[in-house]
């Protein structure tokens, strides 16, 4: 006979979050940052010059490359960015061509953790205590406001944040996690959409640049299934198994078995601890809390199925040396998990995660605000000193349309607080509501009025422009070694053609370019004098040095 639950929640602590206001804090989630932008440094400028070489045929659909150099690249993401530049050519801007299929991905996952929770909430073992003289929750209002939460609760996590709004695979990655999970949970309930999920979610994740890992979730899920007590769950055994076979051979064929393990070291564990503690938050302090209070059910679906992704993303991390984008995979789970606890929770815990919530949120947006108003107009004066001399060169300019969205955004975060503060104590997601809204409120501020001045800090744009002061349009330019984000740059910003293979400089290239941030500044190669330096307006350490070849002169 299984334990009783810890679970205890009335019929009206079980009403759903209100559609509207969910629905309009998702989009305020997503949408911020899609537009108005450049791609940015890094992983997100790297991945955006891979898809815009694709699409405009500059490098192969099958062996993508880099100023010469092949990519070490993940290649089902990238054929999906680059089909979309292709399809809306000379229709919209290639930037957001390629963030629109990646912000689909998003919701995607948003969506299925949802539907995931759903499933598992309306399972025997999760449901809560029935009471003796009735008055509990119904198990579907259950479920739907135990899906609220978990919604909630991966919004609120702070490395979904930015990982989550960028053009790189791991964004493909986490959605097919999502969508495997999603499989497992539905499989007594959607048999057909269970099976379909599963089979596409492991082979999308090795071709997304995760074979290990889909192969690690594959067993697992297998386990699980296999000593599922659902005969539904059990015949999903097989199908797991073939996903899991599809996935390495589909890896096999895309080339994508690169072992990116480092080997841990001890004194890389203080540092991953403190990665684990803030990327994750607030979620894990929930989820630790639902596996000590469901201690005795962790055998059941709605444990078990969520520590799949929690465990191969938290292992896959330690192997990486702390990899943050190996740990995003687990952060579905880790949702799914935090929203459990919610129907355990003490009305004086509840009450903590508000306060602190509210303060914490509010202080970021007071922040925000300013140094928006210092920038605007001079005062205070100290931020704006130190604006100008973190981002030398940046001219403010103002946006009546960003500046009404951040309003309307800090006046709804006002009225949340207020609702929160009054005497509404019933409903389950209540102590999401802030944490969530805290993050939405934040990032849409953070992309409506510091937008200029982070895109000024992180474009290329603004390094790309001082470069075309040196070198004329449509030069070759030498660049043995050079980062391929920076091989990005100037190809897709400079229209430059880049070759950044290691004999570089013996071939017929009029132009070189080397990035150091040596001092003092290195000699010049034989046959090459310097023509001049660019800086990045934000780097102070970081040096261009551009040459041109002797015989040219």
């Amino acid at each position: 006979m299984s334990s009783p639950t810890p679970a205890l929640v009335t019929q009206r602590g079980a009403r759903r979050l209100p559609r509207a206001a969910l629905l309009l804090l998702c989009a305020v989630y997503v949408l911020p940052g899609l537009f108005g932008r450049d791609p940015w440094r890094n992983a997100d400028l790297t991945a955006f010059g891979q898809m815009i070489a694709i699409a405009e045929g500059r490098t192969s659909w099958w062996s993508p490359m880099l100023g010469g150099v092949p990519a070490d690249t993940a290649l089902l993401p990238h054929w999906l960015g680059a089909a979309f530049i292709a399809a809306t050519a000379g229709v919209v801007e290639p930037a957001l061509a390629a963030r629109v299929p990646f912000a689909l991905l998003l919701v995607l996952t948003l969506v299925l953790v949802w539907y995931t929770t759903f499933h598992l909430a309306r399972t025997d073992a999760a449901q809560p205590v029935p009471f003796a003289f009735g008055g509990e929750a119904e198990p579907m209002d259950y479920a739907r406001a135990i899906s609220d939460g978990a919604l909630l609760a991966l919004m609120a996590t702070l490395g979904l944040l930015q990982l989550g709004h960028e053009t790189t695979p791991e964004l493909a990655q986490l959605a097919a996690m999502s969508l495997f999970m999603y499989g497992l949970a539905a499989a007594p309930y959607r048999h057909g959409p269970s099976r379909a999920a599963v089979l596409a979610a492991l082979p999308l994740l090795a071709g997304s640049g995760a074979p290990g890992m889909a192969v690690a979730a594959g067993l697992a899920g297998a386990t699980v299934c296999w000593y599922s007590r659902y005969p539904q769950v059990r015949a999903i055994t097989a199908w797991v198994a073939a996903a899991t076979g599809a996935a390495v051979l589909l890896a096999l064929a895309l080339g994508a078995w690169r072992w990116r393990t480092q080997g841990l070291d001890t004194g890389d564990l203080p540092g991953i601890a403190r990665q684990w503690l803030w990327f994750m938050w607030p979620a894990w302090p929930l989820a630790l809390w639902t596996l000590w209070r469901w201690r005795r059910h962790l055998s059941h679906r709605h444990l078990s199925v969520p520590l799949i992704p929690v465990t191969v993303a938290l292992l896959s991390n330690l192997a990486m040396a702390g990899s943050d984008r190996a740990l995003m995979l687990g952060l579905p789970g880790m949702a799914v998990l935090a929203a459990f606890a919610l129907p355990t929770f003490k009305r004086s815990t509840a009450a903590a995660i508000d306060w602190l919530s509210m303060f914490f949120f509010s202080l970021c947006a007071i922040t925000i605000w300013v140094v928006y108003a210092a920038v605007q107009t001079g005062t205070p004066a100290k931020p704006a000193a130190n604006v100008a001399k973190l981002a030398p060169g940046f001219e403010a300019s103002f946006s009546a349309p960003a500046l009404a969205l951040a309003i309307a955004g800090t006046l709804a975060w006002l009225w949340l607080v207020r609702w929160r503060t009054g005497r509404h104590r019933e409903a389950l997601w209540k102590s999401l509501v802030l944490p969530a809204g805290g993050v939405a409120l934040c990032w849409l501020l953070l992309m409506t009025l510091w937008l200029p001045l982070l895109d000024y800090a992180r474009s290329p744009r603004p390094w790309v422009s001082r470069i075309a002061a040196l070198v004329p349009p449509e030069a070759c330019i030498a660049a043995p070694g050079l980062a391929p984000a920076t091989v990005a740059a100037l190809e897709h910003l400079g229209r430059w053609r880049v070759d950044a293979r290691p004999a570089a400089l013996d071939g017929p290239c009029r132009y070189a370019m080397r990035v150091t941030r040596l001092r003092p500044l290195p000699a010049a190669p034989g046959g090459w004098r310097l023509v001049g330096q660019a800086r990045r307006p934000t780097d102070r350490d970081e040096v261009t040095l551009v040459y041109r070849r002797r015989q040219a002169d």
